[in-house]
């Protein structure tokens, strides 16, 4: 079980870099764009590889998974990226461990307990401290964005718990993220139109974020879904924020204050604390 949590573990520490990844590599103010070439071509290479498509049931709830982990997910991240500083994104989005206890309680017939509750409102002070700035600005449609990524993903982890998967790890992962590119593709058209001519620079920032933060972190993150309670997953994401600031004080030379010091550690005493031994339904039986 604890292998399992490592691993599991490795895909919010990935994502972690998707800040530094997006203000230092990216071109500017195209978040749709983002979403849709870190998703599309790692789904299609998946998919490729395994030869498998859905069947059955298969086909929608693949689509609503992707839709809700990737294409609604993925959009909503980069607009928070793009309009607030990344302590407030990473801030607001620490809620989700505690929309995915909620969706827990009444979809797999797991219990919050107080000290799951008391985990999550403390792994919200510990990220507000490892990354919040007494000068950050608030940007309403930022935090919307970053609100609404965090609970669109808190559904897809609560249901992809429920319904298990029927495809070995890496094909249900392919389906997700092709699901997801598709229905981020005519919207990224329409909206932000042709990308414009990409760098050097650009088009590695956009690799790396395709094989690594997609292929292979939603891999390892789905992986942990199948084999781990759902609420377990979700307070693992709050590494993301840890590791992001790591990143900065690394490779863009960031001040690290004792506040942030103070805030890893509550955050990595809230993930021990969540990490309850629970019962939940075996996946994929008896649902609908």
């Amino acid at each position: 079980m604890l292998s399992n949590r490592l691993v599991t573990a490795l895909a919010p520490a990935l994502w972690g870099t998707t800040y530094f990844v997006t203000t230092e590599h990216l071109p500017p103010d195209r978040p749709l764009l983002a979403g849709l070439l870190r998703s599309l071509p790692a789904g299609l290479l998946l998919v490729a590889v395994t030869r498998r498509v859905p069947s059955g049931d298969w086909w929608w709830r693949s689509l609503v998974l992707g839709a809700l982990n990737i294409g609604v997910f993925f959009p909503l991240l980069f607009l928070a990226a793009y309009r607030l500083p990344g302590g407030v994104a990473a801030t607001v989005g620490a809620v989700q461990p505690l929309i995915v206890a909620g969706l827990a309680t009444g979809l797999l017939g797991q219990r919050m307990s107080p000290r799951v509750a008391l985990a999550a409102v403390a792994g919200i002070a510990g990220v507000s401290l490892l990354v919040l700035r007494a000068e950050a600005r608030l940007d309403w449609l930022g935090v919307a964005a970053a609100l609404g990524g965090a609970a669109a993903m808190a559904v897809g982890t609560v249901l992809g718990k429920r319904w298990g998967s029927p495809a070995s790890l890496p094909a249900g992962t392919g389906w997700q993220l092709v699901a997801g590119g598709l229905l981020l593709l005519p919207v990224t058209l329409l909206v932000e139109g042709l990308p414009p001519a990409l760098s050097a620079t650009n088009a590695a920032g956009y690799a790396y974020l395709t094989v690594i933060g997609a292929a292979l972190a939603y891999s390892l993150w789905f992986r942990g879904i199948r084999l781990l309670p759902a609420t377990e997953v979700a307070f693992l994401g709050l590494l993301s924020p840890v590791v992001a600031t790591a990143v900065g004080w690394l490779a863009l030379g960031q001040d690290l204050t004792a506040a942030q010091v103070l805030g890893a550690v509550v955050v990595l005493a809230a993930l021990v604390a969540a990490q309850a031994r629970v019962r939940e339904p075996r996946a994929g039986r008896g649902v609908g």
